[in-house]
């Protein structure tokens, strides 16, 4: 069989003895991470970097066998960036804004996903999971060299929870035995098949798709010229399955899904042999290397809630979503994102416990966007019926000299920031003629500044942003310092920052909350409003 490049693998947390292992009694932590992969180690460098202690427990030492998640999109990449590893996952990774959607041997529509300038980072870059985690561990490493207070466990497999009112109690499994720790909070970053979530008797609500996709990761034996895109065919003219997707990935590997029904022999497909026939019938006379291959089928669910007590869920422990759209690793790095400030400010006293439950109603909210999608680009792509297929082949024949007919094709919405329009933590959407793109509840768009860009300097607290607008330099409610970022539209040299937060005002002052989404918006300074704002977004109560 073909050799597996990633399971070289990133061997990134080895098995050591902790002293907790020695302990008289369970030691108590206030954060215990279930899962080691991108999501629950990124949420630990969250924490980590407030000065939170916080520990993860993962039954494997390092990172799993596959290129599996590859496509990371911009505001995955401006988290990872305020973490301090977007960077070097910008350096490895392909860029990529434009993408192609054909039928059959003609091609229908192109797009691109970022037309305007003025962003620091791209629509997406495609890079292979295992370097993706390899980066926010090699900052984990970093954050712990300086004294950040997190401790990554390999080899330790949680077998058993019990639940009291103030902390749980973990069993463990290592190579050395068991042991037992204790927990003040607990968060389930443990995957998919979550034995977390099956511990505590939760399950998942939505919908398994009846169909299966075959990966191949290929490295190539010369020049191809397929280009830096994301290519798409409905009903592929090679025969090699019912839709097809390639993305070039770094280290000269290409990904190809081959959509190839419900009713198939996994064993026989997954032969050698069988797979690199629907690559000749695709590639045609060139010569290539096979990397890995899976098969997959997926399906669109989510739990009720993501917070229980003292245990809350993230990532795909939390929901699942249909691949086509890359909406896995960037809606669970959007948990993170949500999640981490949150419980900081609830473990340092900063806010009350009720703030944890807003993490469930803005995440839930953002699993539902993402279900949706997901399912009617899933449905577009694989119809279940005559009269729908049809539909989806007429759209197609339209779109290629009919604008308006392209919207309707769906090969899957790629991800964009969820908006948390009309939830509990928004304040007021007050400024006169405000841009629809950076209004309440929605993640900020960046824009160049007169020191780069504008995400760069926001940085991870509560901050107040004025635009040509007068203001204190800083507004203290409760716990929460809000400092001030002033900004004149004299260093917007592009008008991007005027078109992105100005809009039809002359003014603007915003509310930001430390995962940069807007938490109000005002013409000018108000101290009462700001305050009240302020307040609103911490749950703190009138």
């Amino acid at each position: 069989m073909f050799q597996d490049r990633y399971s070289l693998a990133f061997k990134l947390y080895p098995y050591e003895r902790s002293a907790d292992q020695d302990a008289a009694s369970p030691v108590r932590h206030p954060v215990v991470i279930m899962g080691g992969g991108p999501i629950g180690v990124a949420t630990a460098l969250d924490l980590g970097l407030q000065g939170i202690p916080v520990i993860v427990l993962d039954d494997h030492e390092g990172i799993g066998m596959g290129s599996r998640a590859i496509c990371f999109a911009k505001r995955c990449l401006e988290v990872a960036d305020r973490y301090g590893c977007g960077e070097p996952m910008l350096d490895k990774g392909v860029v990529w804004n434009v993408g192609k959607v054909f039928h059959k041997e003609g091609q229908v529509y192109e797009f691109n996903l970022l037309p305007e300038e003025g962003h620091k980072y791209p629509a997406f870059i495609n890079l292979q999971q295992p370097y993706f985690e390899k980066f926010i561990v090699d900052r984990v490493r970093e954050a712990q060299a300086a004294g950040a207070p997190i401790e990554l466990r390999g080899k330790n497999r949680v077998d058993g929870i019990t639940e009291f009112d103030d902390y749980i109690e973990l069993d463990i499994t290592t190579p050395d035995g068991s042991y037992k720790i204790q927990a003040d909070w607990l968060i389930g970053a443990d995957g998919a098949s979550s034995p977390l979530r099956g511990m505590m008797g939760l399950d998942f609500e939505g919908r398994v798709f009846q169909d299966s996709f075959l990966i191949a990761d290929i490295k190539m034996k010369g020049d191809l010229e397929f280009p830096t895109e994301r290519w798409f065919w409905f009903e592929p003219s090679h025969g090699s399955g019912a839709s097809t997707l390639l993305h070039k990935q770094p280290d000269d590997t290409w990904r190809i899904d081959f959509q190839i029904g419900w009713d198939v022999d996994r064993k026989e497909e997954m032969k050698e042999e069988n797979i690199r026939r629907r690559l000749d019938a695709f590639l045609g006379d060139v010569e290539y290397d096979m990397v890995w291959s899976s098969i997959y089928t997926f399906q669109c669910k989510r739990m009720d809630q993501f917070r229980h007590g003292r245990v809350m869920f993230a990532g795909d422990a939390a929901h699942q979503v249909s691949p086509f759209g890359a909406r896995g690793a960037n809606s669970g790095m959007q948990d993170v994102d949500n999640l981490g400030w949150k419980l900081g400010m609830v473990i340092r006293g900063d806010a009350p416990e009720a703030l944890l439950d807003t993490y469930s109603e803005e995440r839930v909210h953002g699993a539902d966007e993402n279900i949706l999608n997901s399912t009617r680009a899933t449905d577009f792509i694989t119809p279940k019926s005559k009269v729908s297929h049809m539909f989806r082949n007429a759209v197609l024949s339209l779109a290629g000299d009919y604008e308006f007919a392209r919207p309707l094709v769906n090969s899957g919405r790629l991800s964009v920031p969820c908006t948390y329009d009309g939830l509990s933590l928004n304040g007021p959407d007050a400024l006169t003629d405000g841009p629809v793109r950076s209004r309440v509840g929605s993640a900020c768009p960046d824009a160049p500044v007169a020191d780069g860009f504008l995400l760069s300097q926001l940085g991870g607290a509560f901050q107040i942003v004025t635009i040509d607008a007068e203001a204190p330099e800083s507004v203290t409610e409760g716990q929460v310092t809000a400092k001030r970022l002033a900004i004149s539209t004299k260093d917007d040299p592009t008008g991007a920052l005027a078109a992105r937060y100005l809009g039809g005002a002359t003014s603007a002052v915003y509310l930001i909350r430390p995962d940069q989404h807007v938490a109000a918006r005002w013409d000018s300074f108000d101290e009462t409003a700001v305050r009240a704002a302020i307040r609103t977004a911490c749950a703190l109560g009138a």
